[in-house]
């Protein structure tokens, strides 16, 4: 891979363009991880709106139909249910992990098996979350465990 930055102060704006033979996976990669760097949230804590960037979001999570958001130090709330988090976020490196949570693999710290092909999954900040059967085998592979 070769990598050019042109500098030009005329520019208001930065421009980001790739040049490549075919769209790899690599490339797909690549091409969501710069999208997800602009991303942007809205969220709610304490009456009060905060717009938070995706990249700090470690997982979310939906508990008696509220949507819940959690950074490594704070929660907050969001209006959307889960499922249109998941579709807003898809590409964005979050995946299901079980029928009510929504992982961010960047703050993986490790996992473990449990019983009944379950996995324990340990975040950045300490926090522990289960990964159900149906979407065990599915984190193996993004970890690149499997």
């Amino acid at each position: 891979m070769k990598i050019s930055i042109n500098i030009d102060r005329a520019l208001n704006d930065t421009e980001i363009q790739i040049n490549c033979p075919s769209l790899t996976p690599e490339t797909e990669k690549l091409i969501a991880a710069l999208r997800m760097m602009d991303s942007k949230m809205t969220v709610i804590r304490d009456n009060e709106a905060y717009i938070i960037d995706i990249t700090e979001i470690a997982y979310i999570e939906s508990v008696d139909r509220k949507t819940f958001v959690y950074t490594e130090k704070d929660c907050y709330e969001t209006k959307l249910k889960l499922y249109e988090t998941e579709e807003r976020l898809c590409g964005s490196g979050f995946v299901r992990v079980s029928k009510s949570t929504l992982v961010n693999l960047k703050f993986v710290r490790s996992l473990k098996a449990e019983l009944d092909r379950r996995l324990r999954l340990t975040l950045e900040n300490g926090e522990q979350l289960i990964v159900s059967r149906q979407y065990a085998d599915e984190i193996k592979v993004q970890l690149g465990v499997k």
